[in-house]
């Protein structure tokens, strides 16, 4: 065979192959696109459930071990201790609810019963108040107003309490709505806690395909830092409102439950209860003789105390992430996402972190936490 043939043999080859090449690249771009379009359309169907979902799981994360404890001591029955959970979390809710429901109900009940009754009375403001910077004048004449004829003030400022009103109804509502989702969420929650096992196998196996088995220590990563901000964070809070609720109804004080209630958004969001506890010290010196005031801010003192020295145990507890990672996370998804991101917040930086360590490192080991699954992933779920 001359050269020519050869050629000419080569050149046709070539181009077969260049051929099923290209058909094989095409036929992988169809895939590729075929997945690409269910998973989009997987995504726009599941979006308007997806923070009752991602609560859900984060819940049902975080009560998994109370689920197994209460599950062995019912004799094993893992249905009934998923609802008597699932029960016991919507009391949960419910009941800090209904104490604030009824305490502003009943305030303002008063408050309308006075105002018909013509017996609300608004002292008038002492000469200083002139001297406020920028606004001491229109404070001083608008409150001598309310001071002199309260109905012929509350007539003027109609327009702007509508408005005022109405947008508080408005944030009334949007709140309302998502603790009904929180409540859906909870009993979402309730179904996981019987195949959570087998979730967690399958979730395991995706990480496994994604990262081999570094992928499942990210997984338990995630699952101790979840479970860890919600004892630290979540735990600690609602142990100050206990606290706070049962001091003050030990000294008589108004609005209990709502002052409690307070105590619990203001330290979930990472405020503190200082802006709630100092007014009503305030008040208690004020309103109490110097023994029972003197009492009363001992006891309340260990509520401002109590969260920043139990929660950066609990938060950082077997965890080889930094407890300044985490706290940073709280801090961060909650400014940024809310309160779901409290979870989210914490559960990214502490994957990102250890992702950064394996890079500097250069090495395959698996991140180090204490949380350990066993080979089933039967004992702990995700």
């Amino acid at each position: 065979m001359d050269d020519d043939s050869l050629l000419k043999n080569a050149s046709i080859e070539l181009a077969k192959i260049d051929r099923s090449s290209i058909e094989a690249r095409i036929t992988d771009a169809a895939r590729l696109g075929i997945v690409a379009l269910f998973a989009y359309w997987s995504l726009t169907l599941v979006a308007p459930f997806a923070i009752i979902v991602i609560w859900a799981v984060i819940l049902a994360v975080a009560l998994y071990p109370a689920y197994q404890a209460l599950s062995a001591a019912l004799g094993n029955r893992p249905r009934l201790a998923a609802i008597v959970l699932t029960l016991a979390c919507l009391a949960i809710i419910a009941g800090p609810l209904a104490a604030v429901v009824f305490s502003f109900a009943d305030g303002a009940q008063a408050l309308f019963n006075k105002l018909n009754a013509g017996s609300v009375l608004v002292p008038a403001p002492a000469e200083s108040v002139r001297d406020w910077p920028f606004v001491g004048e229109r404070v001083y004449a608008a409150w001598s107003l309310a001071a002199s004829n309260l109905e012929d003030t509350l007539k003027r400022l109609e327009p702007s309490l509508l408005q005022v009103t109405s947008r508080a109804l408005t944030k009334v509502a949007s709140i309302g709505v998502d603790l009904l989702s929180f409540v859906v969420s909870v009993i979402v929650a309730g179904f996981l806690f019987g195949p959570g096992a087998r979730l967690a196998e399958i979730l395991q196996g995706f990480a496994r395909r994604m990262a081999s088995d570094r992928g499942v220590g990210f997984v338990r990563l995630a699952t101790a830092t979840i479970r860890n901000v919600a004892r630290g964070v979540i735990g600690v809070a609602v142990l100050q409102a206990l606290l706070c609720a049962l001091v003050l109804r030990a000294f008589d004080a108004p609005f209990p439950g709502v002052i409690a209630f307070l105590v619990l958004i203001l330290c979930i969001i990472q405020i503190g209860p200082l802006l709630v506890v100092l007014p009503v010290v305030i008040w208690a010196w004020t309103e109490m003789e110097a023994g029972a005031a003197t009492l009363f801010t001992i006891l309340l003192v260990p509520l401002v105390v109590i969260d920043n020295v139990m929660k950066p145990v609990l938060v950082a507890r077997g965890l080889s992430t930094p407890t300044l990672v985490i706290l940073i996370g709280v801090l961060g998804g909650t400014l940024s996402y809310g309160l779901i991101g409290l979870f989210l917040g914490p559960i990214v930086l502490s994957v990102f972190y250890e992702l950064l360590m394996v890079w500097m490192r250069a090495d395959a080991r698996v991140p180090e936490t204490r949380p350990q699954l066993d080979p089933a992933g039967t004992q702990e779920p995700m």
